[in-house]
């Protein structure tokens, strides 16, 4: 066995998608899922187990603790990837970011699993290598590549000419481009208390865009990577806006018209969904955000829907590794 035969990775929930960035900017927010990875002595005894997970956390109860487990199929992924079976291990997992609410608690589990693997095999993959793998199991950049490393981040592909998804995350490189975070940005995430898949999300989504959609969502990615990086409210307030994936799940999230309107009136910039949704993120000023905070729950309640909603810093940090 490895001198250090625990470790312990913890990892921050993500914003994905972030107006017109679909799939391409995401940023990690201070809210956390913590995994500890244990390896178990076979050598001992032959009828070692090979895997025990135990979850602790508000939503526990849902979270897979058979060989299904994300965390646990990334952590084989990456041995895997070194050819070698992976270790028998015990995974003990602190569920803090709700699951299936648009803050990348999968990328939370991908980046746990492979973190938490590359360490006790003795880091032979860097962090760029561990990052490449982690899109490919989640197909996207936009919540892994800000888990792993935090901060806000673009990716955008190596690929020229990719013919599919696929060959997008399984043959390309990428480059990931940090985005400052100019410090007078709050962000305001509003956690309603129902799901929505992912998949159901990318159900709605058209297969094909418009000229016009493209280009009116490329002039607003780039001006709002100006936006975040100045704290210009004003460049904010458009630069939100986006007609690739949001316009197309609001009919998906309940409330989301009144919650939006209740935000931009009590001063927020603007609201866009996170990730796939339902979580609806206001970026607004300290100023307000208190006000903005209230406003979004009690617009929720209207419609019956309790909501978690919180004034919260971005994560600069990403994973971090103890032993």
């Amino acid at each position: 066995m490895p001198e250090t035969s625990t470790i312990k990775v913890t990892v921050p929930a993500t914003t994905a998608n972030l107006g017109p960035g679909f799939d391409c900017i995401g940023a990690a927010l201070s809210l956390y899922n913590h995994f500890q990875f244990s390896l178990l002595d076979s050598t001992l005894d032959s009828t070692t187990e090979k895997l025990k997970i135990t979850v602790t956390g508000k939503e526990a109860a849902k979270v897979k603790t058979d060989d299904s487990n994300l965390a646990y199929q990334a952590f084989v992924k990456l041995f895997d990837r070194l050819q070698q079976p992976p270790p028998p291990v015990t995974i003990n997992i602190d569920m803090q970011v709700p699951l299936a609410r648009g803050l990348g608690s999968s990328a939370t589990a991908i980046v746990g699993g492979l973190v938490g693997a590359n360490q006790l095999a003795g880091a032979p993959l860097n962090q760029d290598e561990v990052m490449q793998l982690a899109i490919e199991i989640e197909g996207h950049p936009d919540n892994v590549v800000p888990a792993l490393l935090g901060g806000c981040c673009l990716a955008a592909t190596d690929c020229a000419h990719p013919q599919n998804e696929e060959e997008d995350t399984e043959n390309c490189g990428w480059q990931i481009c940090d985005i400052p975070w100019h410090s007078s940005i709050v962000p305001v995430v509003a956690i309603p208390d129902f799901e929505l898949s992912t998949a159901e999300a990318r159900k709605v989504l058209p297969a094909n865009y418009s000229k016009a959609d493209a280009i009116f969502n490329a002039a607003h990615l780039g001006l709002l990577v100006r936006a975040l990086e100045t704290g210009n409210e004003n460049w904010l307030r458009a630069a939100l806006q986006d007609k690739i994936h949001q316009p197309y799940r609001q009919s998906l999230i309940e409330g989301y018209e009144a919650v939006q309107q209740a935000a931009v009136a009590a001063g927020a910039c603007g609201t866009v969904i996170s990730g796939a949704g339902p979580t609806i993120l206001a970026l607004t000023n300290a100023a307000v955000a208190d006000v903005v905070k209230e406003a979004m729950a009690a617009a929720w309640m209207e419609f019956g829907v309790k909501a978690d909603v919180r004034a919260i810093a971005p994560d600069t940090q990403g994973a971090i590794i103890s032993g």
